[in-house]
Order: C-alpha cells, then structure tokens, then sequence
C-alpha cells in the first residue's frame, strides 16, 4: 500500500536546525561585539546558590511535577497512536487491483477483520466493522460512507476528550508560576527590615523568587505545550489516514450487482 501523504514527514526538525543556524549566524557577532566582557561577567555571578534558588523551590517542584505527569501521558498517548498505526499493515480488506465487496462479502469480512485484529481495539478496524455491517444491511455505498464519517467524528471526540487532563497539566503549570509570582512579590512588598539596606536586600531576593518561579514555569509550559501538540497532530493524522484507507479500500471497492452500476 502506497503510503498517505500525510504519512511523509514534513522534515520539521531539519527546518528547525536550519533556523537555528541562521538565528546564531547572525546574532552571535552581535552579542559577541555588544556584550564582550560585561556578559562573561554577568554569567561569572550565577554561582551555584543562585542556580539552586532559580530552579528549586516549592513551586518549581510543582510545576516539575505536572510536566513530568504530563509526559508520561504524553507519551503514553503517543505509544497508543504506532500501535494503532500496526493495523494498516494488516489485512483487513483486499487491495488487489479490480477488487470488489458483494454485499453478501460484507459479514466474512467482517468476521475476518475480528480474527486478523484478535479482537484488540483499533480505530480503522472499527470503522470498517462497522461499514461493512452497515453495507450487508443497507446495500448501499452512501450509508457506508456516512457511518465511516461519523465514526470518525466519535473517534476524534474521543481522543479530544482524552487530551482534558494534559491540558489541564499545560495551563496550570504557568499558574503555579505566578502563584510563585504573587508569593515574591507580596514578600516584598511586605519586607519590615528597619535599615533601607537590608530592607533593599530583602526585597531583592522576594523579587529573585517572583521573577525566577514564572521563568521556569513559562519555559516548562512552552515545552509541554510543544508535545501536547506533536501527539494531538499524531492522532488527529492517524483518524484522517483511517478515514482515507477506508475510502480507498473499502468505499471504491463496494459493488451491487442488484443495482446494476458499480459503486
């Protein structure tokens, strides 16, 4: 079976280091002319008390949290789609050239598909179950094609719903990163040193808490949302290929002979 267009990878990730490569060719000798020694400096300060305080606190730990949950349902979801994709190397319909479907092939075939999956869950199995239930009663290649639609609308709700607690994961991620953010600034906001230097001092680092819990959280949040879109375009992809299998290999190919026409 030839493969789907859209099976062919788009070559993302080659883009994307292309665009890497552009971006640093030209803003490296920029930061490097600009910068020079003050930005060697400015990275001199981050000694590891600071990078300690920027990537753990309470809500950092939270926001690591929900993103680690939501990669392993990620990619829980993601291990689903390849195993779904398994069913269309399998023989489920004929693909031989000038193959037809009689109406009185529909429940073999249907039977057949029951063996050949094991009686295991996939979406394109499902769909021509049901398509060909629906040609062995109705006979006519119409009803097929909107049974196969409209579970194919069932399937993608599905999948839609199953994403709720990822995306819940997603947006509470940068909540909890301002959450972290009202804490630093009420902190410093609330300093009751009695010398102005040591108030500034404790404020400053209420502040560092503020700034540094939305920091990690956006880039968290930027990340998840990344991969919950790759795995919704995955499964979005696999529901359209299922819908073209079937109208290649089962709705072209159905025949009543009754109707004296080819379907």
């Amino acid at each position: 079976m030839s493969i789907p267009a859209s099976h062919k990878p788009a070559r993302e990730w080659l883009w994307l280091l292309l665009a890497l490569a552009v971006v640093a060719g030209v803003v490296a000798p920029f930061w490097e002319t600009l910068s020079g020694a003050k930005a060697r400096e400015d990275w001199a300060k981050w000694d590891a008390e600071r990078v300690k305080r920027l990537f753990v606190g309470p809500e950092q730990v939270l926001c690591y949290l929900c993103a680690v949950w939501a990669a392993l349902i990620l990619f829980s979801r993601f291990r689903e789609v390849l195993r779904q994709r398994k069913a269309f190397g399998m023989e489920l319909l004929p693909t031989e050239e000038g193959a037809r479907i009689l109406p009185e092939d529909a429940r073999p075939l249907a039977r057949k598909v029951e063996q050949v999956t094991g009686g295991r869950p996939f979406i394109l199995a499902n769909m021509i179950r049901l398509g060909l239930g629906k040609f062995a009663i109705s006979r006519s290649a119409p009803d097929v094609g909107e049974v196969v639609r409209n579970q194919a609308d069932v399937e993608l709700s599905r999948l839609v719903t199953g994403m709720s607690t990822v995306n819940y994961l997603a947006w509470a991620i940068p909540a909890i990163g301002f959450v972290g953010t009202v804490r630093g600034l009420g902190g410093a906001f609330g300093a009751s040193a009695p010398e102005i230097e040591a108030f500034t001092e404790q404020a400053k680092d209420q502040l560092k808490i503020a700034f540094d819990c939305t920091l990690v959280a956006l880039l968290l949040s930027l990340v998840v949302m990344y991969f919950v879109h790759s795995v919704q375009s995955a499964e979005e992809t696999l529901v359209t290929d299922a819908q073209q299998y079937c109208q290649e290999h089962l709705l072209l190919r159905l025949y009543d002979p009754g109707a004296g026409e080819r379907v």
